[in-house]
């Protein structure tokens, strides 16, 4: 899994989809490669006194249909190739999901945990300092990733509007809401994931209640992804993350689990379950299993011990080539993380346009436009599943790409 490189995942979609979407030639070669990729190595003074050399990415993919949009990740693996990948898939949500926005990721390479506060200040304000002509609310909005969070984006906002000597918030989302951010953005992505599973359980006529789900990865989006869907009477038997797995027949309390992982950073050590394999975590039988970690997690091995109905992608690019192709042989079912999660993006947008107009939205108002537009989304992508034959990523894929060549020919980009 390790040396697998998440690009050419992102390329083999690409191809695909091609073949049975309508675009010109011109605009799968437009979307084969970023337009920017932007490294800056910059130093930062640690509080014992070292100086300390770390890498930063912004890849800034396709603004055909507005400013670049996506976030910004401080992680340890962070590499060149992950960023243009996450990119891509920032692109075809936003298509999908008709926002006026492109496809943009970025990060820092390091381990958040290593830091203290006052260093991670540092670090993200020098990360600001050195990206901030290439951002802007027209042209490039960033937002929290892994690793990164509202603290992270006030302090980027506030070191951007020092360089650019204004005071502008719409040039990042996810910021806290003191300082622009807007109600509801926390949980977006996972209450986008729940909104998915719902409609699905929905259109095969399944009744949610008592149901089991495996959960893997218990950070922002597996926390409110288990909130939701335990208030919707469904039964986590499982859960893990990097530190180790754990399982309990008689389901987990969510709240008490999110109490814990917020005070210690992880599941490791958690009073309550059993403590289970990686192996036999993917192998436990279970409804729904949700995939809300890293990239590349279900791949040959794990598809072939998967015990569920459905795969629903919380995180992105959680299952690789093979994995899928296995996982469609054997009749399980996908829900594509460039559809279930792309909650997150939609609430970014709204919190976009809040501090366009100088505006406040409550959390009903929030929440209830997010979830007119998950499932006109989602309505859409299953009925051209079933109209066209083809599975739930391709019709994803065929909506935004269709959108983005109709723009393309629209604006005349051909002289460019």
């Amino acid at each position: 899994m390790e040396s697998e490189n998440l690009y050419k995942l992102t390329e083999k979609q690409l191809n695909d989809a091609k073949e049975i979407s309508n675009i010109s030639d011109d605009v799968a070669k437009l979307l084969s490669q970023p337009k920017n990729e932007i490294i800056v190595n910059f130093s930062v003074k640690l509080d014992n006194g070292e100086l300390e050399m770390f890498k930063g990415y912004r890849v800034q993919h396709c603004n055909l249909l507005g400013p670049y949009k996506g976030g910004l990740r401080f992680h340890p693996e962070v590499y060149l190739d992950e960023c243009k990948a996450l990119a891509m898939w920032m692109t075809i949500k936003c298509a999908l999901q008709e926002l006026p926005l492109g496809g943009g990721k970025g990060g820092v390479k390091m381990n958040p945990k290593k830091y203290s506060k006052d260093e991670l200040e540092t670090i993200t304000r020098k990360f600001t300092k050195a990206l901030y002509l290439y951002l802007g609310e027209d042209k490039d909005i960033p937002a929290p990733d892994m690793g990164t969070n509202s603290q992270t984006m006030d302090w980027m906002m506030d070191t951007y509007n020092m360089f650019n000597n204004r005071h502008t918030k719409g040039v990042f989302t996810g910021k806290s809401i003191e300082c622009g951010g807007s109600h509801g953005r926390e949980e977006a992505t996972g209450r986008g994931i729940t909104i998915c599973i719902k409609k699905w359980a929905e259109d095969n006529n399944i009744d949610l209640q008592g149901k089991t789900f495996m959960l893997q990865g218990y950070g922002n989006v597996g926390c409110f992804t288990a909130l939701r869907l335990v208030q919707m009477g469904m039964v986590m038997i499982g859960v893990g993350d990097y530190t180790g797995y754990l399982h309990s027949t008689e389901g987990f309390n969510v709240f008490k689990l999110k109490d814990y992982v917020m005070t210690n950073g992880s599941v490791k050590d958690y009073n309550g379950g059993s403590k289970i394999t990686r192996d036999e975590f993917f192998g436990t039988e279970c409804d729904i299993f949700i995939p809300a970690a890293l990239e590349l997690q279900i791949c040959e091995k794990e598809a072939t011990m998967l015990k569920c109905q459905v795969v629903v992608e919380a995180a992105n690019g959680p299952t690789n080539i093979e994995g899928e192709k296995i996982l469609q042989e054997r009749n399980i079912a996908i829900l594509p993380d460039i559809l279930c999660n792309s909650g997150g993006v939609v609430v970014s947008y709204y919190e976009w346009l809040q501090n366009k107009r100088h505006e406040y939205w409550t959390l009903p108002s929030v929440r209830e436009k997010l979830e007119t537009q998950m499932v006109n989304t989602y309505n859409k992508v299953a009925q051209l599943s079933r109209k066209k034959n083809i599975s739930y990523r391709m019709a994803c894929y065929k909506i935004a790409l269709e959108r983005i060549n109709a723009v393309y020919l629209k604006r005349g980009c051909k002289k460019w």
